[in-house]
C-alpha cells in the first residue's frame, strides 16, 4: 500500500513550483517595461518639453476645478472627499491600464513613456530659469517680472533683480523635486498609477493647498497628501543636489554643511530640503520676505553668502538637470532590482500562505483516512485468517 506522504506530495510540490514561476516571468516583463517607459518618457520631455496645446495636466486641472465647484464647502471633510475623488480617478485609470497591459510589455512601456512625458516638467523648468537669467542680465526687469509667473505665484510687481533671482532659484530647487524627481520616484515604485496619482495630488496642492480664507480648511487634505508623497523625493533631491554641486561650479562640502544645518528651518517639511541644498551648492543666501497676492510670509534664511544674481540662474539650471538625470538612473534601476525583489518576496509570501491555508486541512484528512484504512485492513486480514482456519476445522 502506498505510504501517506506519496498521496500528498504530487499536490504540493508541482503546484507550489508552478505558481511563482509564471508570475515571475510576467513580473519581470512588467518591470522591464516600466523602466524602459520611464527612460523614454524622460527623453521625450528633454527633447520636446511640455505640449503647448492640449496638455493632459491642464485638462486634469479643468476637471478638478469643475469637481471643486460641485463639492466645495469650507471644511476638511469636503476637502477630503474632493481629494479622494480627484486623485483616486487617475490612479484607477492607471491601474486599469497597467492590468490590461500586464502581458503586453510593449504596450505597457508605451503607456508609461506617455505618462512620464505628461507629468515631467524638467525641460520647461530649466528653460524658464535660463530665460529669466537672460532678462536680468539685459536689465529688463519688467520682462523678468512678467516671466516670474511661469515659475511661482509671488507678486512680482515690486521685486528687484536680487529678489527675482532669489524667487527663481527657490522655484528651481523646489520644482526639481516636484516636477522631476518625485514623478520618477513614484513611477519607479508604482508604475503608471504612481505617475498619474502623484501628478494629480501635486496639481491639487497647487490649486487648493493655500493658506487663505477659501482654502484654509478645504485645501488641507490635498496639501497634507502632497507633503506625504514628497517626503522621500524631497530628501533624495537634497542629497543629489549636494552630491552634484560641482556640476554648477559649487562646493559639495559647503552644500552638505548648509543642507544639514538649514533644511529643517523652512516651514514646509519638504521645500527646505531642496532649497537649503541649492543655497549651499550655489554659495548664496535664500529666504526672506515673500509677497503673494494678498498676503506675505517671512521665511528663514537658508545658506550663507550674497543674495542670488542673474549669473546664478544658469548654474541652478545645470544642477537641476544633473539631479534629474541621476534620479532617472535610480528610477530605471529600481523596478529591475529592489522592486523586483520586493515583488518576488511578496508573491512567495502570499503564495505560501495561500497554499498552507488551502491544503493543510485536506492533507490532515488524507493522512487520517490513510491511517484508518491501514488499521482496518490489518483487522480485516486477521479476521479472514481466523475464518479460514475455522472453516478448515469444521
Amino acid at each position: 500500500m502506498p505510504a501517506g506522504p506519496r498521496w500528498i506530495e504530487p499536490v504540493d510540490v508541482p503546484g507550489s513550483a508552478r505558481l511563482p514561476a509564471g508570475g515571475g516571468v510576467v513580473q519581470h516583463a512588467g518591470a522591464v517595461a516600466n523602466a524602459v517607459g520611464l527612460v523614454a518618457g524622460y527623453a521625450l520631455d528633454a527633447l520636446l518639453g511640455d505640449p503647448r496645446r492640449g496638455h493632459p495636466v491642464a485638462g486634469f486641472g479643468r476637471a478638478a476645478a469643475a469637481l471643486e465647484r460641485r463639492l466645495y464647502r469650507p471644511d476638511r471633510l469636503a476637502g477630503a472627499a474632493f481629494t479622494a475623488l480627484a486623485v483616486g480617478a487617475p490612479v484607477l485609470v492607471g491601474a486599469a491600464a497597467a492590468f490590461a497591459t500586464r502581458r503586453r510589455p510593449v504596450a505597457r512601456a508605451t503607456l508609461v513613456a506617455a505618462g512620464t512625458w505628461a507629468v515631467l516638467g524638467g525641460r520647461s523648468l530649466r528653460h524658464e530659469a535660463k530665460a529669466m537669467g537672460r532678462e536680468l542680465r539685459s536689465g529688463d526687469v519688467p520682462a523678468a517680472r512678467h516671466r516670474l509667473g511661469n515659475l511661482c505665484g509671488r507678486d512680482p510687481s515690486t521685486l528687484d533683480e536680487p529678489e527675482l533671482a532669489r524667487a527663481t532659484v527657490e522655484s528651481v530647487a523646489e520644482n526639481t523635486s516636484d516636477a522631476v524627481v518625485a514623478p520618477l520616484v513614484w513611477g519607479a515604485v508604482a508604475g503608471l498609477p504612481g505617475l498619474l496619482g502623484y501628478r494629480a495630488a501635486n496639481t491639487l496642492d497647487a490649486m487648493v493647498g493655500h493658506r487663505n480664507a477659501r482654502y484654509g480648511r478645504f485645501g488641507t487634505p490635498a496639501a497634507r497628501l502632497d507633503d506625504l508623497l514628497n517626503l522621500v523625493p524631497a530628501r533624495l533631491t537634497g542629497l543629489l543636489t549636494v552630491a552634484l554641486a560641482p556640476v554648477g561650479h559649487g562646493d559639495r562640502e559647503q552644500a552638505w554643511r548648509v543642507w544639514r544645518r538649514d533644511r529643517a528651518d523652512h516651514p514646509s517639511p519638504n521645500a527646505g530640503q531642496c532649497e537649503a541644498a541649492m543655497a549651499g551648492a550655489l554659495g548664496v543666501r535664500l529666504g526672506g520676505r515673500n509677497v503673494y497676492f494678498g498676503r506675505s510670509e517671512a521665511r528663514p534664511f537658508l545658506g550663507d553668502g550674497p543674495r542670488p544674481e542673474a549669473r546664478h540662474l544658469s548654474r541652478a539650471a545645470r544642477i537641476s538637470g544633473a539631479v534629474g538625470l541621476a534620479a532617472l538612473g535610480l528610477a530605471a534601476v529600481y523596478p529591475l532590482t529592489v522592486g523586483r525583489l520586493t515583488a518576488a518576496v511578496a508573491r512567495r509570501t502570499i503564495g505560501a500562505g495561500a497554499l498552507i491555508a488551502i491544503r493543510s486541512t485536506p492533507a490532515r484528512s488524507i493522512a487520517a483516512r490513510l491511517t484508518r484504512d491501514r488499521s482496518g485492513a490489518a483487522g480485516a486480514g486477521a479476521f479472514g485468517s481466523g475464518a479460514v482456519a475455522a472453516g478448515r476445522e469444521r
